[in-house]
């Protein structure tokens, strides 16, 4: 999987056991992932058996969740994609306006592999015709990308000297991609809350200011190919300026998550959150209170690497200071059914039980 801030990759099993235990005292059929970002959560769900349905409004978010989670891996098996990687791996570098934008202006990416990346990804429209294929070889070149990329995680900057992994040539890679169905839509949560149906919401919203276009702009242009007007050091998209979501604003996030919470349909919700966002607990918590009864779970988590190492300028002196290297993350189930919350609340040391209204 590609590095996500705030992404869930150590606390996947967490959220799976949470998903699994109400599972297990109510059975689950379709889980809906609304804000899937990486698709980690939903490939995990997924590969536990449920039916994952999963949405994002931004571009690269959509194709990951198209192979990791819509594609199934016995229509698409390795021996049918491998030949095609092949193919692509072998072309003849070309270093058009991708190189000059994200390896010259930028330094995102070494000339070579980002010249070798804009042959791929021109060669990959080839696949059209088959939506799915084209979303499987797109996502093995962001994969393959996010290993040769020389930042720290986000794309608001790159590092001033060369990262290591930035020398290493780009390899592609067949995806880890899962026998069975799955959905993966491209729209808005809010539009999408209402007409998305499922036993159970998972949701994993942004919960501060900084935006996932904005932090992986590059992903978003190498998806959409569509050769920007970009701004900044970081030459990020011009279109990062307008395509705000109401959940990076700490003056409309309330409103927004009352409206979606508002909108879903189904008798079960899980909620993640994190202590660096707008709210305090108690207030998802009495957002959460018409659903029924609430579980609070804690876990502490490490912040991701660039929050780590503090912040530099362009000229590679360290401004300002690290504030903390961990932070709390959150789990709030709110279900219908009481059985629900108490069984969790039993399992769990660190949960707190809300009655229900």
């Amino acid at each position: 999987m590609i590095k996500y801030i705030g992404s869930k990759r150590a606390l996947i099993p967490w959220i799976v056991k949470t998903v699994s235990r109400i599972d297990q005292v109510t059975p689950l059929r379709r889980v809906v992932d609304l804000f899937s970002g990486s698709a980690r959560v939903g490939h995990a769900l997924k590969a536990q058996g449920f039916y994952v349905i999963a949405n994002d409004h931004n571009a690269y978010a959509h194709v990951l969740a198209q192979a990791l989670i819509g594609a199934d891996a016995r229509a698409y098996p390795r021996s049918k994609i491998q030949p095609v990687l092949e193919r692509l791996a072998a072309l003849k570098p070309k270093a058009g306006w991708f190189t000059q934008t994200y390896c010259v202006k930028a330094r995102y990416f070494q000339p070579r592999n980002g010249a070798r990346i804009e042959a791929i990804r021109e060669a990959i429209e080839e696949y059209q015709a088959d939506p799915t294929l084209r979303a499987i070889l797109l996502t093995s070149l962001l994969l393959a990308a996010d290993k040769v990329d020389s930042t720290t995680g986000v794309q608001m900057a790159y590092l001033k000297r060369w990262a290591p992994r930035a020398w290493n040539e780009l390899q592609l890679a067949y995806p880890p991609l899962l026998p069975g169905p799955g959905e993966a839509h491209l729209s808005d949560a809010l539009e999408a809350a209402g007409a998305l149906e499922g036993d159970l919401f998972y949701l994993d919203p942004p919960y501060n200011s900084h935006s996932y276009l904005g932090n992986y702009h590059v992903w978003e242009t190498l998806v959409r190919f569509d050769s920007p007007t970009t701004y900044g050091v970081a030459q990020k998209r011009s279109d990062v300026r307008e395509r705000k979501s109401p959940f990076n604003s700490k003056k409309e996030a309330r409103f927004a998550l009352e409206r979606l919470l508002a909108r879903i349909k189904a008798p079960h919700l899980v909620l993640s959150f994190s202590d660096e966002g707008f709210f305090r607990p108690e207030e998802i918590e009495a957002l959460l209170g018409g659903w029924g009864f609430v579980v609070r779970l804690c876990r502490t988590h490490r912040r991701y690497v660039g929050a780590r190492i503090g912040i530099y300028n362009p000229q590679g002196v360290k401004v300002g200071r690290v504030s903390h290297t961990q932070n709390r993350e959150f789990l709030f189930v709110a279900s219908q059914k009481r059985a629900v919350a108490s069984a969790l609340a039993e399992e769990e040391p660190t949960a707190k039980l809300a009655p229900g209204r």
